[in-house]
């Protein structure tokens, strides 16, 4: 049974037949491969399906169909690019330390479940969190730099590792 927000079957039967072709072909364009074009399209629907989107399709169905659609599509490409970075770092290791294709799958696997936890973080926190770790700036630097108190720095890194920890472990084998 579909989920109780999600539009009857037949109405996505219907959008999945008068619109699929048409769909496939504008991801075709925006992705410049029909694999990936393929991919996301089924997706889009799956999405449409599974009651994520409230919306019912009305007068204009290729206008929600393309909405959904430019949602999967950022999400494809900001993976690629997580993707892209992680292949560049196990370009610079000497072969001998290079993970397994198994182990890279996970750790991408886990890069992108961290990923998406720090997306859905207020913008303050991911700031702070990005400060500590990429840039090596210590609570008290960060505090200062920022103009909040230390404080304000703890509890904002203490909700982003948090938020990466519990991602990291519902990524977990």
């Amino acid at each position: 049974m579909p989920p109780p927000d999600s539009p009857p079957i037949d109405t996505v039967t219907r959008l999945y037949r008068d619109h699929h072709g048409w769909l496939s072909v504008w991801l075709r364009r925006k992705l410049g491969n029909s694999f990936d074009a393929a991919d996301l399209a089924h997706d889009t629907f799956v999405r449409l399906m599974s009651g994520r989107r409230r919306e019912a399709p009305g007068a204009e169905p290729r206008a929600l169909l393309t909405h959904i659609a430019k949602g999967l599509v950022v999400d494809h490409w900001r993976r690629r690019a997580l993707e892209d970075a992680y292949a560049e770092v196990l370009a610079q290791l000497p072969a001998p330390e290079a993970p397994s294709p198994e182990a890279r799958a996970l750790i991408l696997e886990t890069l992108h479940a961290i990923d998406a936890a720090l997306r859905s973080l207020p913008a303050r926190t991911r700031e702070i969190f990005l400060l500590s770790q990429f840039d090596g700036m210590g609570y008290a630097e960060i505090a200062q730099d920022r103009r909040v108190s230390l404080s304000t720095v703890k509890r904002h890194m203490q909700t982003a590792l948090t938020a990466c920890l519990i991602a990291y472990q519902a990524d977990a084998p």
